[in-house]
């Protein structure tokens, strides 16, 4: 399965579209999702089910969409930990007072 998610012009929206090539030459291409309602609680299959890989790629083309995650997990908060800490560190050592 292929992801490729692009940010429109002009909205706050992400176009996502999803392709699977079976290997006969042919193109599989995913339509728009129906919604449709249910009872609360009501138990229901998933619209979709990802490979580990797959689940990557979407994460990655989301990521190239502009789309960073909103908590301080991951890469990204590693590094704002990491830039945190050298900052501590800096002032310990240039504002120590030598004896």
């Amino acid at each position: 399965m292929e992801f490729h998610a692009q940010r429109e012009l002009y909205s706050n929206r992400i176009a996502l579209h999803i392709a699977e090539h079976p290997g006969d030459g042919a193109v599989v291409i995913a339509k728009p999702l129906v919604m449709e309602r249910m009872d609360p609680g009501q138990m229901t299959e998933p619209c979709m089910r990802l490979t580990t890989n797959e689940a990557q790629s979407l994460m990655d083309e989301l990521w190239h969409a502009g789309l960073r995650p909103s908590e301080g997990t991951g890469s990204a908060g590693a590094m704002a930990a990491t830039q945190k800490h050298l900052e501590d560190m800096r002032t310990l050592v240039f504002n120590s007072h030598k004896p």
